[in-house]
């Protein structure tokens, strides 16, 4: 089966880290631009990060600049992003994503992982 899967979300205080993790399985990444994107309750989904499939290339949107990073080990098949100095405003589901480019269309989604960041 085809599939994109995420790890590594969870409850973390103000100011905390996470590392999420986006794995293939069935198919191989190399070829592939990988972007997150996130959504909040009540909120529209909305794009957090993108990395070129051979990663010589990524964007943020302003509002994770300096404190995300994303990251692919193609050996791994994994894409990651590091988030540091989450914010409250950073809760939401993370949904990693196969593209062909990272200003092209979706073409796969993963199942997403819930990031918390609570006191």
């Amino acid at each position: 089966q085809l599939q994109l899967v995420e790890s590594g979300g969870g409850l973390v205080q103000p100011g905390g880290s996470l590392r999420l993790s986006c794995t293939a399985s069935g198919f191989t990444l190399d070829y592939y631009a990988i972007g997150w994107f996130r959504q909040a309750p009540g909120k529209e989904r909305e794009g957090v990060s993108c990395i070129s499939s051979r990663g010589g290339s990524t964007n943020y949107a302003d509002s994770v600049k300096g404190r995300f990073t994303i990251s692919r080990d193609n050996a791994k098949n994994t894409v990651y992003l590091q988030m540091n100095s989450l914010k409250p405003e950073d809760t939401a589901v993370y949904y990693c994503a196969q593209r062909h480019y990272c200003s092209g269309p979706v073409a796969r989604w993963g199942q997403g992982t819930q990031v918390t960041v609570s006191s």
